[in-house]
């Protein structure tokens, strides 16, 4: 109280933070995910949500919300540059996305993409890995297909790696389409086995992209390290979605196991925090969203 008799409350920008849930909490307890605060989700049972995200602002949005994974993904060459692949993407774009991202966030993960033809020898694969992390702030690389000797290599360095299987959109030139994988026994048997291995070479996450519900179910739960799906069934550890695809502003056809998560919202926040919520309730994907 001072001495015209009104009590005084002063607080610093420093002392609070307004989340998405309209209540105030101390930034201290607000610091980035680490992949053991992933790998703890998955053990208690909680689903881990994601979206990509390519620039400062919606990298603050996805964040406010307490979306858990931010990945900058190469499919910035798609939603971004309007490129009809990934493949022209470079590091040296990766590597400017993943600052914009990464200076903008204050809980959520990071995960950057390597870029086509970044990862052709474990040695090339570790000096592209660096740029991502010391310039671009990541705190995971990830790469496509079973490349077990990189993987290995990687993590020798100290460098977290998400795997990624089942569709992969660098080797589009190779499988023709974009298309489920996976969907034969054979193919379902490798996928399994190449799980396994990507783990054993020490890999800390996995993403599977296309691949049948119930095949994601088997590898999400012989797996011990988290498996986050897209278009992969509502089994995985967790979902992920490329962000314009979700706010249905994409520029080519939504893909089948998207879904628009604008229509039945009033502004871009509240589609984000929808996505959050289905996701760790089970409700995304449905079964029209899977294969």
């Amino acid at each position: 109280m001072n001495s015209s008799g009104w009590i005084e409350f002063r607080f610093s920008k420093a002392d609070i933070h307004f989340n998405d849930m309209n209540q105030y909490s101390s930034t201290a307890t607000l610091k980035p995910l680490s992949i053991n605060d992933l790998a703890a989700m998955k053990q208690r049972g909680e689903k881990i949500s994601c979206l990509t995200a390519y620039d400062a602002s919606f990298s603050a949005l996805i964040d406010k919300v307490g979306v858990d994974m931010l990945l900058v993904g190469d499919s910035l060459g798609m939603v971004v540059q309007g490129q009809h692949t990934t493949l022209p993407v470079t590091v040296r774009d990766m590597v400017y996305h993943a600052r914009c991202v990464s200076q903008a966030r204050q809980r959520a993960f990071i995960i950057a993409d390597l870029p086509f033809m970044a990862y052709a020898t474990p040695v090339m694969a570790a000096k592209n890995a660096a740029k991502l992390m010391q310039l671009g702030g990541a705190q995971m690389v990830k790469l496509e297909g079973p490349k077990i000797d990189c993987v290995s290599f990687l993590v020798d360095q100290g460098i977290p790696v998400c795997g990624h299987l089942g569709l992969l959109p660098q080797s589009i030139n190779q499988l023709g389409s974009y298309k489920v994988q996976g969907k034969e026994q054979g193919a379902a048997e490798k996928m399994l086995a190449d799980a396994l291995q990507l783990q054993q070479a020490g890999a800390g996450l996995l993403i599977l992209e296309c691949v049948p519900a119930a095949l994601a179910k088997d590898i999400s739960a012989q797996l011990t390290i988290p498996v986050i799906g897209i278009g992969a069934g509502v089994d995985c550890d967790g979902q992920v979605l490329v962000l314009y695809d979700m706010l249905n502003i994409g520029i080519g056809k939504r893909p089948r196991f998207s879904k628009n998560f604008m229509s039945d919202a009033a502004n871009i926040e509240e589609a984000i925090h929808a996505y959050h919520q289905a996701v760790k309730q089970s409700l995304f994907p449905a079964a029209e969203h899977s294969f």
